[in-house]
């Protein structure tokens, strides 16, 4: 459908559609730029106020995973205001309103439509240094691949909307999959700036292979990815073996089949890395040298992060190893 567009061409636009990637880029002058983006989505849990946390947390997402940090957002909002009461959108604007606080931007305002399925989410206007930018085509050869967050949102939130999460057995499963989507990315933006980090894409929508996949393609690397070092939330793999795992999942595993090679990789497994993320980690790539003080530092604020793979001379090519 892009394709039919015309391109835009603006030497002040740094980073625009063509790739993909989190964010748009406007350069002022040369020592700022503005990043710019807009995200939104449908109930992932039952809480408004966890809900606007959590759409919140995920919008401002690709304005860290470009480098950059969130200066001011207006709400997007498409409620049904004859089913849902405008109270409980209420707590769903004071749970953004918190992750706005903790974050350090302002929401000015914002736009509401009428609509049967409710969404949510901001319109968000950051700033960064022209030459100190995370992007998805900036990965280089040789580096190792750090992930800041562990898999499993989709899978959790498919067995909530099945109600297999009812029990208090899951409660922990269900708190921890909110703790890691309401966790913001800036500190791990900032810990992969400071390591010389100049290719990063947070994990989303595409899930772990879609989002690589891309920033492979872009940056012109192939990637290894070692299955067994992938954080996933625990509970998860039981989960998705049983049959919990969304449509989107399986979507984005197919749509990244001809860079893939699975190997000796397991289905479940497989599935798990295109498992489609809500407010997932940053994915980022560092020099060997750095990245012990890169996991410490993560480890140190609260990150499940792990070194996952790693990237080599090529053209987009990914391998699982078992």
């Amino acid at each position: 459908m892009l394709r039919d567009l015309n391109p835009v061409a603006d030497e002040r636009l740094m980073v625009d559609a063509t790739t993909g990637d989190d964010a748009a880029i406007w350069r002022m002058d040369d020592e700022r730029a503005l990043v710019l983006t807009a995200d939104f989505i449908t109930p992932i849990v039952d809480d408004a106020t966890q809900w606007g946390r959590i759409a919140a947390a995920n919008a401002v997402s690709d304005v860290y995973a470009m480098g950059g940090r969130p200066l001011v957002a207006l709400n997007l909002v498409g409620w049904n205001r004859d089913e849902l009461p405008l109270k409980l959108l209420a707590e769903v604007l004071a749970g953004a309103g918190e992750i706005a606080a903790e974050a350090g931007f302002v929401i000015a305002g914002g736009h509401t439509v009428d609509d049967p399925e409710p969404k949510f989410g901001l319109a968000v206007v950051g700033e960064a240094h022209p030459d100190r930018l995370l992007t998805n085509a900036g990965f280089l050869p040789g580096q190792d691949l750090i992930l800041t967050k562990p898999l499993g949102i989709g899978v959790v939130a498919t067995a909530m909307k099945r109600g297999a999460l009812a029990g208090p057995e899951f409660a922990a499963l269900s708190e921890s999959a909110v703790e890691s989507m309401t966790k913001l990315n800036d500190v791990a933006a900032k810990v992969a700036l400071e390591a010389g980090a100049t290719g990063a894409t947070d994990i989303t929508g595409f899930g772990l292979l879609g989002h690589m996949a891309r920033a492979a393609r872009e940056s012109r690397v192939d990637v290894s990815i070692h299955i067994p070092n992938v954080p996933v939330l625990a509970g998860v793999a039981e989960l998705a073996r049983a049959g919990f795992v969304p449509g989107g999942s399986s979507r984005n595993l197919e749509s990244v089949r001809s860079q893939l090679n699975v190997g000796s990789a397991d289905e479940t497994g497989v599935l798990l890395l295109a498992d489609a993320q809500t407010s997932g980690g940053l994915l980022f790539g560092v020099a060997a040298d750095k990245t012990n003080e890169c996991l410490d530092q993560l480890t140190d604020s609260g990150h499940q992060a792990a070194v996952i793979g790693r990237t080599d001379e090529g053209a987009g090519q990914i391998n699982l190893v078992e």
